[in-house]
């Protein structure tokens, strides 16, 4: 067992919410296999302690597409975080421009972009699935634009969703799963009040923004099945990378060829990731995935990775395998869960904390200075 704040505010977001919400962002597909290779390949990673390096001028600023981040850090997009604290999407925000890092937002959020960006003064990121609906995506980037988001994060690794079985036993999905939902929030009183009943409306707000109606949880699962696209290829994406003025990332990538077809693309930078564990399980983790796709495109492409990140040592133990920056979704909302804007700042200020003693022990002044050298090697 990992111990860590991340474990520890896993443990309170379990007491508070509904299983259904627990579930659905602790679970993984299939038997998990990758979800728990996520964590463990991560753990495995053992870093080279050098000492007597003279470390009072250390800092752990970063510079990502123009934009100083206070770490190498960003908060990844998470569908359904409005149901995780009161307009969740708006306290993640907040708590990301606090801390002084970006916050992704999911195409299947509760909040609209209209209520979140208004709420923060720093410029927010969006993230886009690949949908069936065209006019959808136009729809919404359009909105973004104007909403003065300026980094989009195109997912890439869901055109089918994977099976996650947990979902049908939780009551996320599956018979009766409505019932079960409310019987759940019924006993768990403190949920039901901050969300279920004051965090209304519990839509799904930039759907509902480009159809003009209510789409709630009971249609999520059903829209999100009817609207992926299992026929996208590279070519489908171009008239986004034309429409789209900003750095565009491309989330999704634990394939060398497909990093190198990034590349090609011209896209701005790749997520190395496996979708948390929630897509294809067996799959490598992001943590043997991220060294070969570094070998190949480091310097051409910037590289962000997520998946299995529990610690701010896991996030210089990312770095020193050969990303430029981390993502973070799991561990924030379990924060989020527990303590709402405050619990996701003060996990962030531990994970600051965590980076800032695992680079004085091993003397990297700054994130740049964190690479392959920094791990040990076994004689």
């Amino acid at each position: 067992m990992v111990i860590s704040a991340t474990t520890d505010y896993r443990a309170a977001a379990q007491a508070k919410l509904p299983p259904f919400l627990f579930h659905y962002i602790d679970g993984g597909s299939y038997t998990e296999t990758t979800l728990k290779n996520n964590v463990s390949d991560l753990q495995d990673i053992a870093l080279k302690q050098k000492v007597l390096n003279d470390m009072s001028e250390l800092s752990l600023e970063h510079d990502v597409f123009g934009e100083k981040l206070s770490m190498p850090v960003v908060l990844s997009p998470v569908g359904l975080t409005g149901m995780y604290a009161r307009r969740g999407e708006v306290q993640a925000a907040k708590a990301a421009e606090k801390m002084g890092i970006p916050f992704t937002m999911s195409t299947v959020s509760v909040c609209p972009i209209e209520e979140v960006t208004p709420a923060i003064k720093r410029p927010m990121w969006f993230q886009l699935y690949v949908l069936k609906d065209r006019e959808f995506m136009k729809n919404v980037l359009e909105r973004a634009k104007a909403a003065g988001v300026t980094t989009l994060v195109f997912t890439v690794d869901m055109p089918t969703p994977g099976a996650r079985y947990r979902d049908m036993h939780s009551g996320m999905s599956g018979p009766y799963a409505e019932f079960r939902r409310v019987m759940q929030a019924v006993a768990h009183p403190s949920w039901a009040m901050d969300v279920g009943l004051l965090g209304k409306p519990h839509d799904l707000g930039n759907i509902s923004a480009y159809r003009n109606k209510t789409t709630k949880l009971g249609d999520y699962i059903g829209w999100l099945g009817d609207n992926f696209d299992t026929s996208i290829s590279w070519q489908d994406l171009e008239w986004i990378r034309e429409f789209w003025d900003g750095p565009l990332i491309i989330k999704g990538i634990l394939d060398v060829e497909d990093a190198k077809d990034a590349v090609r693309f011209g896209a701005d930078g790749i997520v190395v990731s496996n979708h948390g564990g929630r897509q294809l399980d067996g799959v490598m983790s992001s943590a043997k995935a991220l060294p070969l796709i570094a070998d190949a495109v480091k310097g051409d492409i910037k590289l962000f990775v997520d998946s299995g990140i529990r610690s701010g040592l896991d996030v210089v133990r990312m770095l020193a395998l050969g990303a430029d920056c981390t993502m973070l979704g799991r561990s924030y909302i379990y924060a989020l869960a527990a303590r709402g804007q405050q619990g996701v700042e003060h996990l962030l200020s531990l994970y600051q904390n965590e980076i800032r003693v695992a680079m004085t022990l091993t003397g990297a002044k700054s994130i740049g200075e964190i690479g392959n050298h920094s791990i040990a090697r076994a004689m």
